[in-house]
């Protein structure tokens, strides 16, 4: 069982992508980043479909899908997909207590940053004991360079409450870096460097993969 498309949703809950295991919570996303695959293309680089249609998987199918598999294998369980994964984040703190209760995993998140926004409250405190790492795409230096390539429906809220989701995340999970995208000019980088040097995060450049 690799990426085993959900007969209910025509995509896959979760699939293997490297050495690891993906959980693809949802296709919603607050933003619409100019980068993103999700406004070229409607194909997914990572497994064969990505896109939910008539709905998604409920915290208990993606559970279901889980106890399929042997999690043992997997270096690290990331929840990712082709949305924002934090659009779903009580049923994805659910998902990662049942995951600690089957043994001792790496759980990763990849996140936009904007929980706080998303859930109204100081989400990263729910990360303490729960997740071993988060990877929060940066992307921009200010909060006007922010909205320009992201087009948050936050608008300018979006910059800070992303800067103090990491910063408590760095409180309470051992791995925490700040991303950006190889496109992005050098001296843009080295602002964004010193912005995720500002909040305690490790920065990190990811290349970018077209279609």
């Amino acid at each position: 069982m690799e990426n085993q498309i959900s007969p209910l949703y025509g995509a896959s809950a979760t699939y293997e992508y490297g050495a690891n295991l993906y959980i693809n919570m949802t296709n919603l996303c607050p933003n619409r980043c100019d980068f993103c695959l999700r406004q070229n293309s409607s194909g997914s680089l990572y497994a064969s479909n990505l896109w939910y249609q008539g709905g998604e998987p409920t915290k208990e199918e993606f559970r279901a899908q889980l106890q399929q598999r042997d999690l043992n294998r997997y270096p690290e369980i990331v929840f990712c997909g082709y949305g924002e994964p934090a659009c779903r984040w009580d049923d994805m703190m659910w998902l990662c207590d049942y995951i600690r209760s089957t043994g001792s995993h790496f759980i990763r998140i990849n996140t936009n940053g904007l929980a706080n926004l998303i859930t109204g409250r100081n989400a990263a405190l729910d990360l303490d004991g729960r997740v071993d790492a988060v990877s929060v795409s940066l992307n921009a230096s200010t909060p006007e360079g922010y909205d320009k390539i992201c087009h948050s429906r936050f608008g300018l809220k979006a910059f800070p409450a992303l800067l103090r989701f990491t910063s408590t995340a760095v409180l309470n999970v051992p791995h925490v870096r700040m991303t950006v995208v190889s496109t992005m000019p050098k001296a843009e980088q080295e602002a964004c460097q010193k912005v995720a040097e500002s909040v305690g995060a490790d920065f990190f450049v990811r290349e970018y993969i077209r279609e």
